[in-house]
């Protein structure tokens, strides 16, 4: 339970989503589902506009456990756990989440299966979620059991003390060996699933920042790491199709390629500072099989593991700021 006092005179979710650092919409879902009372009644209402001295209080209910909606067929290898959070290794074609377009269990679904208490900040349908990947992407996501270790953990996504290093191959070397992409993402106009690069000014514009680093190149392929600085929807693809470049995979993004291969986008690597121990934790997520059997197709195991070596990626990412 947390108690705010207004100090200006502004809407309910504006003032939660700054006070608590989330987003807008995860706010409105929190106040949608009682979770906040203003000078003693539960407010639904997302746009009530505050008075100053008007006392907010966060009441949130432990998670609700539901039965999933659909049958789960997969399991999920644990990189880290204790009793505050946990990180998973995701597999590709796995949501997140739900939402009207899913037609099958999500990750979230799979920690309700196994009776978790998850943090509900985000709502129930994104019970414990920190952050997102993509359903083809796959590799390390962390998930929140509480709804204080989530609120830390969304604290160090915006002040990037939580990072993530992905790795990716796409159809071509970059350009050069080290690139910082620092362009802003919308919605694409001629496709509302696709995010494209615009103007700063732009309505709708999202300031999106992203470094990419050459690891390996042979005649066809080539295997590179990414990072981000803020986590916009689709942002590492958006950014590389704007290079001209595209992960395996990526038909949306322009991949030409027949083939039936999913996206060869891997989370490797996901550090934080532990919101209870304040250690600092580095979990580094197994390649899945399928990206591997490329990689071994078209390189050497003695220039993979160099390459992908844990120390190796880190040291590669401290020049960029």
């Amino acid at each position: 339970m947390q108690n705010f006092l207004s100090d200006e005179n502004v809407r309910l979710d504006i003032f939660l989503a700054q006070k608590l650092k989330q987003s807008r919409s995860q706010v409105a879902s929190l106040i949608e589902n009682g979770g906040v009372c203003v000078n003693g009644e539960i407010q639904k209402k997302n746009s009530l506009k505050l008075k100053i001295a008007d006392e907010i209080q966060i009441k949130i209910p432990l998670q609700t456990q539901t039965n999933p909606k659909y049958e789960i067929h997969f399991e999920l290898d644990i990189l880290y756990e204790d009793e505050d959070l946990l990180v998973l290794n995701k597999i590709p074609q796995l949501p997140v989440h739900g939402a009207s377009s899913v037609k099958q269990a999500t990750l979230v679904d799979w920690l309700v299966s196994k009776n978790y208490t998850l943090s509900n900040l985000g709502g129930e349908i994104r019970a414990g979620l920190v952050h997102r990947l993509d359903k083809n992407t796959s590799g390390a996501i962390i998930i929140a059991k509480n709804n204080f270790t989530h609120q830390k953990l969304s604290e160090q996504l915006q002040d990037k003390t939580l990072g993530r290093i992905y790795l990716a191959l796409i159809d071509l070397p970059l350009k050069e060996d080290k690139i910082i992409i620092n362009k802003a993402l919308a919605r694409c106009v001629y496709n509302p699933i696709k995010k494209s690069v615009v103007d700063e000014g732009i309505r709708g514009a999202k300031s999106a920042k992203s470094a990419f680093v050459n690891l390996l190149n042979s005649k066809d392929c080539a295997l590179i790491a990414a990072k981000l600085f803020t986590g916009r929807t689709h942002q590492i693809r958006a950014h590389l199709a704007s290079l001209n470049r595209h992960i395996l995979g990526d038909i949306l993004y322009g991949y030409k390629a027949k083939t039936d291969l999913r996206m060869m986008l891997h989370s490797y690597v996901l550090y934080f500072i532990h919101p209870k121990t304040k250690e600092k934790i580095f979990v580094k997520a197994p390649l899945m099989n399928d990206f591997e059997t490329i990689l071994l197709k078209k390189f050497s195991i003695g220039e993979i593991d160099e390459k992908i070596a844990f120390e190796f990626l880190l040291s590669l990412f401290d020049s960029f700021a």
